[in-house]
């Protein structure tokens, strides 16, 4: 596998997940292997490697992103009462996929 399961298994079909919500351009779904009792992750359908390569012509299908995230975190928060929205960057990154976590809870490991 290479470094994006994001397109490599779940855009591609091969690993199937539990959609949360979905648009033409913008996937959310509950993470495949949680760290946290809530866990999902909001990810482009086009490939983008990170949030810091982000260009100027992803503008709307960012705001795209932003958008579903924020219908996410907002569900979320209306069922436990808070939750975090989390993107990481470099060698915290492991899928060299831009993706973003809204999760709730402690961490289960």
């Amino acid at each position: 596998m290479t470094e994006d399961f994001y397109c490599d298994q779940v855009l591609s079909g091969k690993t199937e997940v539990k959609k949360v919500m979905e648009t033409n351009n913008v996937l959310a779904y509950y993470h495949t292997n949680p760290y946290y009792p809530t866990h999902i992750v909001a990810i482009p359908k086009k490939h983008i490697s990170s949030f810091i390569t982000l260009e100027a012509g992803d503008n709307l299908l960012l705001l795209e992103l932003l958008g579903v995230i924020k219908q996410v975190a907002a569900n979320v928060t209306r069922e436990h009462g808070a939750c975090r929205v989390i993107t990481n960057m470099g060698d915290y990154q492991d899928s060299k996929h831009l993706h973003w976590h809204i999760v709730h809870g402690k961490p289960l490991r």
